[in-house]
Formats: C-alpha cells, structure tokens, sequence
C-alpha cells in the first residue's frame, strides 16, 4: 500500500479519510484555501499546503495547482473525497499522468458515469431500467419544448453533471420550462463547470434507494446492501438510513446485481453508488452513479462493520476485495441526518457567521459523529453548509430511531441556525416511524413542521431555573471570596420590610416579554407567570444541562448563558431568551420594503429588472448564489426600481441594501 496521501478536499469528508489514513500509518497531506488555514483538517494531517483563495474554482477546483502540491509533497496517492473534483474525469488523468494513485474509478468510467444523460443511454442499451426522459444534445429551447411535451408534464430538469442535489428543477408546465432551463444551467456552470442538461420523467411517490458496490482491478464486484436516501429538501439527502425499510428480499438482490452489471459495464473499479427510483410496487429505475464515496458512506460501515475508506486504500493499491458476498452480513440498523447550517423557515438558505458554541455529546456504542469544524470555526458562504453528520446503529429500526431522536437533543450550536430542529421533528411524525417513506415526504410535512412557533411554559420555567441558579452561583462565589462572608448583603432570601420576599424575573422572546415572580420555598422555587403558579426543583446534570421537576413533572433541558441572553435547548429546539429588551439596543432605522436587503452573504449572478421599471408583487428581481445554491430575490410589493445597488457578479454581506423600490 502507498505511504503519502494528499486528501484533495476539505471538511468532515477530509478527516475522514485522515482518520483511516492514521490507522495504517499513511502520511497525510491537507490543502487548504487562505480561509480554511485553521480548519479541523489542516490540523489533523502531517503536512498542508496553501492552494489559493476561497472560491472553488481559484482553490479546491484548481487542478493543476493541486498535482503540483502533490509532486511538491511527494505523495504516491490522492484521494479527492467526495464533491469538488471526485468525479472529474480530466484530474483522474492527470494523476496518472504524473504516475499518482487516483483513489477512485478510471477516468473512462467518470466521464460516461459522470454525465448522467449519457449513462442513462448506455444504461438502457445493456438492458437495466431507466426513468423515460430525453438526453439528446438540443441547439434551442423549441427542441427542448418539443421533447418535454412528449415525455409530459411535470418533469425534471437535471445537471448533466451534478450531485449533491445541485442542478435541479422540477417543471410542471411549459411556461416555466425556459427559466427553469436557465436556472439549471447557471447552477450547473458554477458548480461543475458543464452546463449539459437533461430531461427525466418525474415520478411520485417514489423512494430513492441506492446501492454501495466494489469491484477491484480485476472485475470482480460485490455490493454492499442498500441505502434509503427518500427524505430530502430541494433534493438534498439529509436523513438517509441503512438498510432500506420495507423492500423485499428478492427486490433487494436483484437492485444488487443490478448495480454490479451497471458497474461491470463501464469497466469500473473501486467504490460507486448506484442510485435507483423505486415505485410503489418495487419497480426500480436507474437514475444516476455516484462515481465516489457518498456522503452518506457511514450507515453502511455501521451496519456491515467495514472501513469503506481503507477498501478504497486497498482496491486502488491492486488489491483484490476483501471479502466475497456471501461474507457480507448486515447487523441491525443505521441511520444517519446531516446538520447543516441553514436557516429552515427561510427557504433553508445557508446561514453564515462564527460557531460560537459547539458541543457534540460524547461518541458511544452506536453513535458516531463525522464532523470538520470546531468551536469558533466560521461558517462561509464558500462552500457547503453541511457542518456534521450524526449517525447512529442499533439492533433494529425502531431502537435507532430513538436513539436518533434522543443524541440530536443533546447537540448545542450557537453562532449559526441549523436544521436540527427540523431533522428531529421529521424523525417524530409517525409516517416516518412507520417507515411509509418517499422523496415528498418533506414537502407534505413540512407546513406543519414549520408552524408558527410559540413558546412552551417549559421553556420560561427552564430560563428561570437557570437565571435563578446563575444568581446564586454569583453570590456564593462572592462570599468564598470575601474578608466578611456573614455579611448581611449576602443574604439572597429576597426579604423585602412590609413585602413578600419576591424576584421579579424578565425576558423578551422575539417581540414579547415576559415577567415571572420568583419566590424562595422551602421544597423549591415558586413561579408565578401569567396568572399560573409553577412549585420547582431541579439539578444540574453536567456544566450545561438541567433536570427540571415542575407540579410533579420531570423535563431536561440545556442552558447556556452568552453576554445577556439565556439559549435553551429542549427537545432539539432552540430558543434565544434574552434579558434585556432587545428593543433598546436597536440605534437603525427600521428598514421598509421599499429597500431590497440581502438576506445572506452571496454573489449577485443575474438581474432582471431596470431602474424606473415598474414591478408587481412577487416579480423576480434578481438572483443571489451562496454555497452554490441560488436564491431568487422577489419584489415585496407594487412599485417602481428606483435605484439599483449592485451588477451581476457583486459579492455583497448580509444585509446590504440591492436596490430601491418604490
């Protein structure tokens, strides 16, 4: 087996790959763009190197900047993880050109994998089932219209090139097939450097189920079981689970071999995903392979006990597979939710700033945690907003999913928003727990797991607790500290001369304040709001968490004090209470919908209005693009484009002003 590595990529997928790497002595290489100097993967591996500056294309795309490091640090192998350059056809020759391990499948078999129209053909030429669809070249938008009527409506318009849920649309009339065309092209330019588009049938309900193969040099292959990836949002996997539920055994098998003879005919060698559409009676369909370690890899190492990564080390050394399939056993059930810094009731648009607490609950028998940040780390507008992956084993579907739901409660982040809210609200709706699963589930959810949120008593009584306990955590360590510790002043019974000894408590959540009488009892604290009475005692369970009991009810939570706001933690919601009206700290002016604000650091890539053009409500304004994602700006009333502030390729913050209405 080789001795160097040079990991070409970033992130959770980079320490992942050091953290088998280190196992078998194999010294590792990092790069690194100028605003990931400090991140997690740097620090873990023997060497790093300086690659350029943080947009993809002048650092983690860069090609021939990345052989050039590697002849520098004289490695015998790169590995280039997943996204970024895994599934570039022209980087796999280049480093065999420069007589490097690609750790990956041959450049022929990235580049006809790698186009998705093209795969689909050969795919139905070697007799495996595809989703009807057109992947002819088109020189306008009439062929293109022609085509799209003939296979009907609604469908999809997909990236030739693209993963990761980048590049796609669904269309379910004519009119909006040209900006969806456009839209697809835009996305598949920025991301993949290829434009090429297809159109694919789109059908519901359906499960995405995908299948883990290997072969080695020599051809033999073997699969790995299966993986249901249905629960997405804007075609993002974020809960995938292994194996996948309710799926005949024979169905099973034959999606296997299926996947084998898809891979054996593009002569492929090495780790690949193959991905099928699942209907309601288990007819499966080809929908595209993943020339490279997915995402999601995880749930399959936890249910077969196997280091994919160090099978990727072997097979690309010459190595022949490890074991054969009938050695491959599964053991229990695994799943796995992406955490990602997304703000979910704002279209899940990436959510940027500093991870000001970070804390994971310890890994133990069945949870497994893969992340490539640390506490303060900044989240950018760079590069994905995936921040972590949980993922967790037991012996059963129904166990795993406790477990599941029980270790995304204990995870704190502040700094940022996330989805964990989310991923455990669609954990707890009993379609998912009866494992009645497809790739709408999200979509018909999710008006009910995004309502309006209100704010629990439990929560109140949770922040009273916790201020109260601050309180005399204060005192007490004024009094260790004092000349005079029996001084009166230390006193903290609230005894007032001709009043009830009382606190007054007070907080604001979002518009609203609350104030809550406290009252010292013997068996505990009395709270007093809204006109209820509440008789508590509780108990710190470690530096942040409490065990509350309230009238004879019991509840955990966790609390965590920054400056003058109180964050609570309970059953994976998060709420920001903050003792201080936030009112008075505001010095702006209250910006009206006359002015368009960016609601999150980006590029400005298209603009479709004018100054002095009048707009309707809800008209397209503009396009800004974070993480590779876009996001179309809207205009929030009737009006006029009195002044535009930006042009087609700003880089503009949060919050800047891009154009007047009015």
């Amino acid at each position: 087996m080789f001795q160097k590595l040079l990991i070409a990529n970033r992130g959770e997928i980079a320490c992942r790959i050091i953290k088998t790497a280190k196992k078998y002595g194999i010294k590792t290489v990092a790069v690194y763009s100028s605003i990931d100097q400090e991140s997690r993967h740097v620090k873990l591996a023997d060497e790093s190197f300086f690659i350029g500056s943080p947009p993809p294309a002048k650092s983690y795309l860069n090609r021939e900047k990345i052989i050039d490091v590697a002849l520098e640090a004289k490695v015998q192998a790169i590995h280039p993880g997943y996204g970024f350059l895994a599934e570039d056809a022209k980087f796999a020759s280049l480093c065999q050109q420069k007589k490097m391990i690609f750790i990956g499948p041959p450049p022929q078999a990235i580049s006809v994998m790698g186009n998705k129209g093209k795969a689909k053909e050969l795919m139905e030429k070697v007799g495996v089932p595809v989703i009807p669809g057109y992947q002819g070249a088109f020189k306008d938008l009439n062929i293109l219209q022609e085509q799209a009527i003939r296979i009907g409506f609604p469908l999809l318009i997909k990236a030739a090139a693209g993963s990761g849920g980048k590049g796609i649309r669904l269309v379910t009339n004519n009119n909006d097939l040209e900006n969806a065309l456009r839209s697809v092209q835009r996305e598949a330019k920025s991301s993949f450097d290829d434009h090429t588009v297809f159109l694919e049938k789109y059908i519901k309900p359906a499960r995405h189920v995908e299948v883990q193969i290997f072969l080695d040099q020599k051809g033999d292959g073997i699969y790995l079981f299966d993986r249901d990836c249905s629960i997405q949002r804007r075609y993002q996997k974020i809960i995938e689970e292994a194996i996948a539920p309710h799926l005949k055994n024979t169905t099973r098998q034959k999606m296997g071999e299926t996947a084998i003879k898809a891979g054996k005919n593009v002569n492929y060698k090495g780790a690949g995903t193959v991905e099928f559409l699942v209907d309601q009676s288990e007819n499966f369909y080809f929908m595209e392979m993943n020339t490279r370690l997915q995402v999601e890899h995880p749930v399959t190492e936890m249910i077969t006990g196997l280091d994919l990564v160090e099978w990727q080390f072997r097979i690309a050394s010459g190595e022949p597979l490890p074991f054969s399939q009938e050695q491959i056993k599964v053991t229990g059930h695994a799943f796995e939710a992406r955490i990602y810094a997304e703000n979910c009731k704002n279209n899940f648009s990436p959510s940027i700033g500093k991870l000001i607490y970070f804390d994971l609950p310890p890994e133990d028998k069945g949870i497994r945690f893969d992340t490539g940040v640390t506490q303060n780390d900044i989240i950018t507008p760079y590069y994905s907003p995936l921040i972590a992956k949980l993922i967790v084993h037991e012996k059963d579907r129904a166990t795993a999913l406790q477990l599941l739901q029980n270790t995304l409660e204990k995870i704190f982040i502040i700094g940022i928003n996330t989805n964990i809210s989310f991923l455990h609200q669609i954990c707890s709706t009993q379609v998912f727990k009866e494992a009645k699963i497809h790739t709408t589930l999200v979509e018909t959810e999710i008006s009910r797991i995004l309502q309006k949120e209100l704010l629990p008593d439990e929560v109140l009584l949770i922040a009273c607790f916790a201020e109260l306990q601050q309180q005399k955590m204060i005192i007490q360590k004024l009094v260790s500290q004092s000349v005079d510790p029996y001084s009166p002043w230390f006193i903290h019974d609230n005894w007032r001369l001709f009043s009830p000894p009382e606190k007054i408590l007070q907080f604001w959540y979002k518009e609203n304040s609350f104030e809550i009488k406290a009252m010292e009892k013997p068996n505990g604290d009395q709270l007093i709001f809204m006109q209820r009475s509440f008789l508590i005692t509780g108990q710190k369970q470690n530096r942040h968490q409490f065990k509350i009991i309230y009238n004879n009810k019991v509840l955990e939570a966790a609390a965590i004090l920054c400056a003058e706001d109180w964050h609570i933690f309970y059953k994976a919601n998060y709420f920001v209470l903050s003792k201080q009206d936030p009112k008075a700290s505001i010095t702006n002016e209250v910006i009206s919908d006359s002015q368009l604000i960016a609601p999150i650091p980006g590029t400005i890539i298209e603009i479709f209005v004018k100054p002095h053009q009048s707009v309707k409500k809800g008209n397209r304004l503009l396009i800004l693009e974070a993480m590779k994602m876009e996001h179309t700006l809207t205009a929030p009333k009737d009006g006029v484009i009195e002044a535009l502030l930006c042009k087609i390729g700003d880089l503009v913050d949060e919050g800047t002003q891009l154009l007047q209405l009015n």
